[in-house]
């Protein structure tokens, strides 16, 4: 009787272990985007003419794309994120496990904006598209484009490129 006992517990034992709810294989990285971005200074010229300062982290690859601000529960007001493409298209943004709402602005290759999308609301599959070819995509915390004027007539300037 004792060791039927002792199976039927290290039994359940495992299957307990089996049915523990365990975060997704990138959740254990959440807070460390500097360990998977690199960062870099971004000027935005807002459709008022002023230049607002952010530290960007740069997702230039397919799997730092596919990351992007995934499980990120708290984002500094002058940080964002920057998708850099190879190639100009219609990009699709979504919010699956982005648990902070952002403000998407698309860019086009000379860093002209040509939309923002306000608002997102989080932890949804709701794709966000451009509304023409761009290469860029800036997120910043929900409320930034409308506060500092970001819109049509704005302007993204990357540090590297050395142009305006």
């Amino acid at each position: 009787m004792t060791r039927q006992l002792l199976i039927i517990v290290a039994a359940l034992a495992t299957l307990g272990a089996a049915c523990e709810p365990r975060p997704a294989a990138d959740e254990k990285n959440a807070g460390g985007l500097d360990a998977v971005f690199e960062k870099e200074p971004l000027i935005v010229v807002s459709d008022d003419g002023k230049r607002h300062n952010f530290d960007v982290y740069i997702a230039a690859d397919y799997q730092q794309q596919r990351r992007g601000l995934m499980f990120v529960r708290k984002l500094p007001e002058t940080k964002g994120m920057l998708f850099v493409y190879e190639n100009t298209g219609v990009r699709s943004m979504w919010m699956k496990n982005t648990y902070i709402p952002l403000d998407m602005i698309f860019a086009r290759a000379d860093g002209s904006v040509s939309s923002v999308i306000h608002d997102t609301v989080p932890q949804t599959l709701e794709s966000q598209f451009s509304t023409e070819p761009v290469k860029f995509v800036l997120e910043l915390n929900a409320g930034t484009a409308r506060r500092l004027r970001i819109g049509r007539h704005s302007r993204l300037i990357r540090a590297t490129s050395g142009s305006e």
